[in-house]
């Protein structure tokens, strides 16, 4: 079976993140870059699902020149080859925006049978673009999947929700996204790693996949950041001395910031 897996590259949440100051986008340059943790488990399913039923894995990422890196660690984890869009007209893009330059980029690979994300992006955390993927391309969406089996031309997972895991099914093709308990993703071997640099990657543009520059960047999405500003610092806590009235003292700050 041929499977792609939507990666994305976002910086590391250990780093310092911001927004620009100039258009209120996200200043990538500020932050070291990774590889989104909730892609790499995808990726690992993709592996998986790979190793028990054959065929090939191909990664899709939207983003700038330095997404290669991403890129690069999931093909380190396994993954055969990618294809990269990378275009000056998506900075600022929207989340419906990259969905629609996401499901040209999938239209490009032949035979695709599945289609793995993570559910959400750790920058983001709109956690709605594989399902506009999904409608996009005209196949089901079965989101927040904790487990993927395939079974012929059938695919069944448990959806984990607030209330319960339900069981879904589906005709392949599909699009599945995957959260946080769905498998423990792989190290990339030396070897992997390696390997890596030679595997293909095909590098397009908004024009190559025929989609309107208009509809995209700041001046194509559909929301905009009107105003920003850095997180304030953390103040100095109230500290209380318990001279045998600690409890009381606890109690009457609570209610001074109407907790209690």
């Amino acid at each position: 079976m041929n499977i792609v897996v939507l990666v994305k590259q976002v910086p590391d949440t250990y780093s310092e993140r911001k927004l620009a100051d100039s258009d209120h986008t996200l200043d990538r340059e500020s932050a070291d870059a990774v590889l989104d943790e909730i892609n790499e488990r995808a990726v690992e399913e993709a592996l998986q699902l790979q190793s028990a039923h054959g065929g090939e894995v191909t990664v899709v990422s939207v983003g700038p020149d330095r997404a290669t890196d991403a890129i690069r660690k999931a093909l380190s984890m396994g993954a055969d080859k990618a294809v990269h869009v990378s275009d000056e007209a998506l900075h600022g893009t929207d989340a419906i925006g990259t969905a629609k330059v996401l499901a040209k980029a999938v239209g490009t690979i032949e035979g695709v049978d599945l289609v793995l994300a993570g559910n959400e992006a750790t920058d983001g955390r709109v956690g709605a673009v594989p399902a506009m993927v999904a409608e996009l391309l005209g196949l089901p969406a079965l989101t927040h999947a904790r487990k993927v089996e395939v079974d012929g031309t059938t695919v069944k997972v448990e959806r984990e929700t607030d209330e319960g895991v339900q069981h879904l099914q589906a005709s392949l093709p599909a699009v599945i996204s995957v959260n946080e308990k769905i498998n423990e993703p792989r190290y990339p071997s030396f070897k992997g790693i390696m390997a890596a640099k030679k595997k293909p990657v095909s590098t397009l543009t908004v024009a190559d996949l025929g989609v309107d520059a208009a509809e995209l960047g700041i001046a194509g999405s559909w929301t905009s950041v009107l105003e920003s500003a850095p997180k304030p610092p953390r103040s100095a806590g109230q500290r209380v001395e318990d001279e045998g009235d600690g409890g009381t003292k606890v109690a009457e700050y609570l209610v001074g910031q109407k907790l209690i």
